[in-house]
């Protein structure tokens, strides 16, 4: 332990403890802007700098460490006035148009830049211009980045992809594309994580809430009919948008919200999660029984975010995604088709919203080879939950004061297996329960599936699966799932099926979820969802009645023409804009 005094209070620490951990252990705080827990501690910012006795000059608290008799002051004016002259000289090179950013009101230079009194501009303000592609998913926006170097950590270290990096030098550095690329060149998954991790709104994803809420915008366009389908992972974090907690923010409150808005069905992406278990299901134990046949292990296709990943980084793997396409694109073929013939209209006057944790979900619409519901898109526009609560705050929504809504018929009911699709884990744990089904003819038990060993960089188990045993694995998070492939590849890991996330703790900690400056809220949102679960009447996939009704009325059964025609896809039909 090492003895020290913090604003003259003695305590005493651990040996290796920083002088953040310290300040926060004594009950008190010191603001910090680029800092990341063991991810980014550079003291880029220079905001948490404290006084120590017999040191001349301020020391950053973030990556200096106490040692015996240290005397520390934390807001004393010498170390008031630094902190103002750096958020001050931040805020020179910062386009300060906070009222129309999208972070207004949750980003942290704004936060601590208002805590400091900054009343006049000591310095001239010359922000960098705007320069990207706006019809990029992911947008940056050089005029609101602070140079604080998150979002490079968080992708190389994180993610693995190194597609951040440090551009120019003097007063000129800036971070860039890696390489000097344009974005759209890169091998970029779409998955958001550098987005969540941002402390100003120097990346977002790009808004399309206009496209279908301002006077042109679908909603106002009598011709039309609108569908929404809501992703599992937002139910479980909507609400933290409004400081509301879960059981009063919950999905019939959303689908309430959604319909006062005017959109005219409102159903679950769930049913189409329900709809993958069985094509992606059978598809799986198809390739179980041709081994031989087939690429092995199977890998799950769910998430747009891993596609990309494997399609860039491991072209030469590709035939070891399952051909089910994703519960969101299922959703759009059955919208433009099954349900086009329920409402006996075309195709063409439906538009098909979807709302998703997710930002690759947004480039993933529009791959020209995963659309086969009609002419048109098959999913028209894609939301983040983020997008979907600013619609709700414009709307002037009283979330508190609505009743509750269910979602609409035929599409709107789900199974709990289909709930947890939008954790880690979930969709392998819902596969494994139907597959078993199929295969013995009678249901395991609910949560059979669910015991899984955490190894370093991801989650593995055997089960037995009538008289074959089936070692399975669970990845989160594109740096683990480089190691996995790796260990694949070079023989040192055998699995049979493997489920891959691009976002740590899956689609519960998305790109497009709410942002809390650093803080992460997977596992409180994956744990709603596995209650949801729990709390279902029916916990298996294949029996949802309505999933039952759309195979003996229209798709036939699991994987016949007709199913793979309109569930499943070529992923090698449309390529990456950079392979290694």
């Amino acid at each position: 332990m090492v003895n020290l005094t913090i604003n003259s209070k003695p305590m005493a620490v651990p040996k290796g403890t920083t002088i953040l951990e310290a300040i926060e252990k004594a009950g008190t705080s010191v603001p910090t802007l680029c800092f990341l827990k063991e991810i980014n501690e550079i003291a880029a910012c220079r905001v948490c700098v404290v006084e120590v006795t017999g040191v001349e000059r301020l020391v950053t608290s973030c990556n200096n460490y106490v040692y015996e008799g240290m005397e520390v002051f934390t807001n004393t004016p010498k170390v008031r006035e630094a902190r103002k002259t750096n958020i001050e000289l931040i805020l020179s090179q910062h386009h300060t148009n906070c009222p129309s950013c999208v972070r207004s009101g949750n980003c942290q230079l704004q936060t601590i830049a208002n805590s400091m009194n900054l009343v006049t501009d000591r310095y001239v303000n010359q922000p960098a211009p705007f320069d990207w592609p706006e019809d990029f998913p992911l947008i940056r926006d050089a005029s609101k980045c602070i140079k604080c170097m998150r979002c490079i950590q968080i992708c190389d270290k994180i993610q693995g992809m190194n597609i951040w990096d440090i551009a120019n030098t003097g007063s000129r550095t800036t971070i860039g594309v890696s390489g000097n690329k344009k974005i759209n060149e890169t091998s970029c998954t779409l998955c958001g994580q550098c987005i969540i991790h941002c402390p100003t709104g120097a990346l977002s994803e790009r808004d399309d809430v206009s496209r279908i809420f301002d006077m042109q915008g679908i909603l106002n366009n009598p011709e039309l009919i609108t569908v929404v389908q809501i992703a599992p992972a937002v139910r479980a974090a909507w609400g933290e948008e409004f400081k509301i907690d879960n059981t009063i923010a919950n999905e019939g409150r959303l689908v309430a919200a959604l319909k006062k808005m005017g959109f005219h069905y409102v159903f679950d992406t769930g049913f189409s999660a329900d709809l993958t278990v069985m094509e992606e299901g059978s598809e799986f134990l198809h390739r179980l029984n041709h081994h031989d046949r087939t690429n092995w292990p199977m890998f799950t296709s769910c998430c747009p975010g891993w596609i990309r990943f494997i399609k860039s980084q491991y072209p030469e793997l590709i035939d070891h995604l399952s051909t089910a396409k994703s519960p969101q694109q299922m959703f759009g073929a059955i919208t433009k088709t099954y349900f086009a013939n329920q409402l006996g209209v075309s195709p063409d006057k439906i538009r098909c919203i979807s709302i998703m944790p997710c930002v690759a979900k947004k480039e993933e619409s529009t791959i020209p080879s995963i659309n086969d519901g009609s002419s048109m898109k098959d999913v028209d526009f894609v939301l983040t939950t983020r997008e979907i609560c600013r619609m709700i705050k414009f709307e002037q929504i009283d979330i508190t004061a609505l009743q509750e809504e269910s979602f609409d018929d035929p599409m709107g009911q789900t199974s709990g297996a289909a709930v947890i699709f939008g954790t880690s884990g979930g969709v392998m744990e819902a596969a494994l329960r139907t597959c078993y089904a199929l295969v013995v003819g009678s249901n395991p038990k609910p949560d059979a599936f669910s015991t899984i060993k955490q190894l370093d960089h991801w989650k593995e188990a055997e089960f037995i699966l009538a008289d074959r045993k089936l070692k399975i694995a669970v990845c989160s998070g594109l740096a683990n799932a480089r190691l996995l492939i790796n260990d694949i590849v070079s023989g040192k890991a055998n699995y049979d099926f493997i489920e891959f996330m691009a976002c740590p703790e899956g689609c519960s900690g998305g790109g497009g979820q709410p942002i809390h400056n650093s803080n992460e809220y997977t596992g409180t949102r994956g744990k709603k969802l596995h209650d949801l679960d729990f709390q279902n009447n029916n916990r298996f996939a294949h029996e949802n009645p309505f999933i039952k009704i759309l195979y003996s009325d229209f798709l036939g059964r699991p994987n016949s023409p007709l199913a793979h025609s309109l569930l499943h896809t070529d992923h090698r039909a449309w390529d990456m804009p950079f392979k290694k």
